[in-house]
């Protein structure tokens, strides 16, 4: 071979040997960040080429359904059997917008692209069988939820159902709503409207949002109380003054009503009354170490709560002096919460001290219908001891039960009911409306069947004077326990 001719050769294979680095580089290691870049359209394309998998409640019937719209580039879009009641549950997922929650979570499955659907889509493809994204099954019981949202109309608020013995979320509502449908595909005027709505149907109140707790963080004051022997039984009588000074000021901290027997009552007594001398005075006595162990051991302080959606972290304030503290045990000052955290709160007091993870995704399945993936119910924390447990029982269920409890409206004939209302302070010196609170437990028999929490912000045609947990809470957490109870 003359040296001319060698040349080329050379030159030749050496750009042969540069394009195949190249391809091996773009598909090997670049791959990923390729078929993530914001200007890659044809990943979004393929997505929506083929029938997305749906997400079902647990008793088969689907939220979601896959809309064949035969566009130029997307053949199908995403469409929803009652958006407003599933959108805080599902997400959603759009062609124009970014998707959320479990619609973003499980995005990969649902669309077919997952590795553990591979050996399925290949076989498919070799029968000539079209593709289709795999489907996942929720926690999420039909008529809880319908409950719960239908109960909510009308009203800002939220409400979470647990299953104390399992953790899994029952209901997940969050008012008001959105249609996730109306932008599901190219128009995204809704979606845009939804956001600049003053009501923000678009925030998920049930897992993203946080409130003071009022009084139902009691229940978390008299577990710390419990654990730590300031008093021993609901029986036991307080040492309550009528005026309860915040230690080292001399602010007094009032009562609902100067009516309410507080002064040195039972710990019974103060529970069904809400009496918030009495609960103050036992958070400085407990201490703030103490009453944040406490809390951490029910889930605050902990930003990484995953149902898989990551709910907001719920706190407990460490740096409070002993004035703050005081007020943070009655569920103000610097305390606040999701209503998924207050309804893990009333799940472990119902399962006898043993608060399970909170879940919202059953299983994955693929198109055929086999299982590929389970959730299995684990325990997240041992939050106090059964002795402890059932003593908060006592006191819950006073206050459904008793003449003088706050949470009357929650009873329900033939079936052991326990609950807590709330009514916080919102805004600088109160000058908002306050927030409505209910969490509860119903048992059949001595099995607990579901824990709730509902907060509600506000209501049609409120005034500060009708705004009370037990009046506008409390029904809609009954409501919902009716339905899970087959009531």
């Amino acid at each position: 071979m003359n040296k001319p001719i060698r040349r080329v050769s050379v030159f030749c294979m050496l750009l042969v040997l540069a394009l195949m680095a190249r391809a091996n580089w773009l598909q090997g290691v670049k791959a990923t960040a390729l078929a993530n870049d914001k200007y890659n359209k044809r990943v979004q394309y393929d997505r929506y080429a083929h029938p997305r998998g749906n997400i079902f409640l647990a008793n088969g019937r689907p939220m979601t359904k896959s809309t064949f719209v035969n566009g130029l580039r997307f053949k199908y879009k995403q469409d929803w059997t009652n958006g407003e009641m599933y959108a805080p549950v599902t997400g959603f997922s759009s062609q124009t917008q970014k998707n959320t929650q479990i619609e973003a979570l499980e995005d990969d499955f649902l669309s077919g692209k997952d590795d553990r659907l591979f050996f399925r889509n290949t076989l498919d493809m070799l029968t000539g069988k079209p593709k289709q994204g795999g489907n996942v099954v929720t926690t999420i019981d039909e008529k809880a939820q319908k409950a719960a949202f239908n109960a909510l109309k009308g009203k800002k608020g939220a409400a979470v159902a647990l299953d104390p013995t399992t953790g899994a979320v029952l209901a997940l509502v969050s008012t008001p709503s959105y249609d996730p449908g109306t932008f599901a595909g190219q128009d995204s005027s809704a979606y845009q409207k939804y956001l600049d709505d003053p009501d923000k149907p678009m925030l998920n109140r049930a897992l993203r949002e946080t409130y003071p707790p009022g009084s139902t963080f009691k229940i978390v004051t008299a577990a710390a109380m419990f654990e730590n022997r300031v008093y021993n039984n609901p029986d036991d009588r307080t040492n309550t003054p009528a005026r309860y000074l915040l230690p080292n000021t001399q602010q007094v901290l009032p009562n609902e009503s100067k009516f309410e027997p507080c002064t040195n009552a039972t710990v019974l007594v103060a529970m069904e009354y809400s009496c918030n001398t009495v609960f103050a005075k036992i958070g400085d006595e407990v201490g703030k170490d103490k009453l944040a162990a406490q809390a951490e051991k029910l889930g605050f302080n902990n930003p990484k709560v995953d149902i898989p959606v990551r709910a907001a972290e719920s706190v407990f304030p460490r740096d409070s002096d002993r004035p703050g503290t005081a007020l943070d045990a009655i569920g103000q000052h610097n305390t606040r919460v999701t209503p998924l955290q207050m309804a893990m709160v009333a799940s472990a007091v119902a399962n006898n001290g043993s608060l399970m993870q909170p879940y919202m995704v059953d299983k994955e399945q693929a198109p055929d219908l086999t299982t590929i993936s389970q959730t299995k119910p684990k325990e997240m924390s041992r939050a106090f001891s059964p002795e402890t447990a059932q003593k908060l029982q006592t006191l819950m269920q006073g206050v459904v039960e008793s003449p003088g409890g706050t949470g009357r409206a929650a009873q329900i004939p033939g079936v052991t009911v326990g609950g807590k209302t709330g009514t916080a302070q919102h805004g600088e010196n109160n000058k908002d409306l306050p927030y409505a609170w209910f969490i509860s437990y119903a048992k059949s028999g001595d099995t607990p069947k579901v824990a709730v929490a509902v907060v509600v912000e506000s209501s049609e045609g409120d005034n500060r004077a009708g705004i009370a947990g037990g009046k506008l809470a409390a029904p809609v957490a009954k409501a919902v326990m009716e339905a899970v109870l087959g009531k």
